[in-house]
């Protein structure tokens, strides 16, 4: 959510006047994150979040997003809401870039979450799952193996200069992904993204899922393994057991994975951190020079993906 494009207090108004949402009394940056400019917006009736849409976000996909959340939202997610304008539409322009008006959602992400939000994260996906069943828009995960072959290709010559022997793990990972990425597993509406600082809570309960700008169409035991890698791994690196436990366990009270999902988790586990080490690592190799925050340091993933090349069973995460 780091703010890439700055906007001032006479464009805002001007914005504003197509919505009726009030008269705005604050209105700043949000510095956090790396993908979209974000404003928190304050009017004599409510609290607001403002996006306006940067670098992955495409225009097209604009409808897919919102319309998902809305639809979640009908389904008894807590989600953001996007706010229409008077005229009816989800979106707008502003400075050459795409934005919406969301609704403001009360908690806070945790930065350490214990096992019993694990459990309630975890619980809170399979509920996402269940919700999206009957939406009938669809987006291509642009970020699954095509993607991952593309941002290999793009960050080859400069891996090892991240970390040593870089470039070879992402080779033989992605190898062996493309030769037993599987084909047939249950799918719908995934979130792709569903990291801890994307979960609010007020205190042990989910109140809010944000930042859905990933969501697509894949597989959900994918969506699980993207999951796990974000909640389950302590700052040392170890990968803890008792956490990935419960976050599956409450997901199955929900959905229950299938024999097949179950067995294929070690290679959609080394999937999902390939992914987010190749992202990255463009990211790393390809600062914008805009942003307020600094790219995420991709050698976190690479010593998770060294993990989950030695797992030979589900058994191993606790399933």
């Amino acid at each position: 959510m780091a703010v890439y494009t700055d906007v001032g207090f006479e464009e805002l108004e001007g914005l504003l006047a197509a919505y009726d949402i009030g008269v705005p009394l604050t209105f700043k940056g949000i510095a956090e994150g790396v993908e979209n400019s974000n404003f928190y917006l304050q009017t004599d009736r409510a609290a607001f979040i403002v996006t306006l849409y940067e670098k992955r976000v495409r225009t097209t996909d604009l409808p897919f997003f919102l319309s998902l959340m809305e639809h979640l939202a009908g389904h008894g997610l807590s989600c953001p809401q996007p706010l229409r304008s008077r005229a009816g539409a989800q979106s707008f322009t502003l400075k050459e870039r795409s934005g919406a008006i969301f609704t403001f959602l009360t908690g806070v992400s945790l930065r350490k979450p214990d096992t019993v939000h694990c459990a309630a994260a975890g619980r809170a996906l399979a509920q996402l799952h269940e919700a999206g069943r009957d939406f009938n828009l669809t987006r291509t995960n642009a970020l699954s193996l095509a993607g991952w072959r593309e941002l290999a290709d793009a960050t080859r010559a400069r891996a090892d200069a991240v970390e040593r022997n870089l470039g070879e793990l992402i080779g033989e990972a992605l190898g062996g992904l493309e030769r037993g990425w599987p084909r047939s597993l249950p799918a719908g509406v995934i979130h792709a993204d569903l990291f801890p600082d994307n979960v609010l809570f007020m205190q042990e309960k989910v109140s809010g899922l944000i930042d859905f700008y990933f969501a697509c169409n894949d597989m959900y035991a994918y969506d699980l393994a993207v999951m796990l890698n974000s909640w389950c791994f302590e700052i040392d690196g170890a990968y803890n057991v008792t956490k990935s436990k419960a976050l599956i366990a409450a997901y199955q009270t929900t959905r229950p994975l299938t024999p097949e999902e179950q067995m294929a988790l070690p290679v959609l586990m080394r999937g999902a951190a390939l992914r987010f080490l190749l992202t990255r690592l463009f990211d790393w190799l390809n600062p914008d020079p805009n942003a307020l925050v600094r790219p995420k340091d991709p050698r976190e993933y690479a010593k998770r993906l060294r993990f989950h090349m030695k797992v030979k069973q589900a058994s191993e995460y606790g399933l």
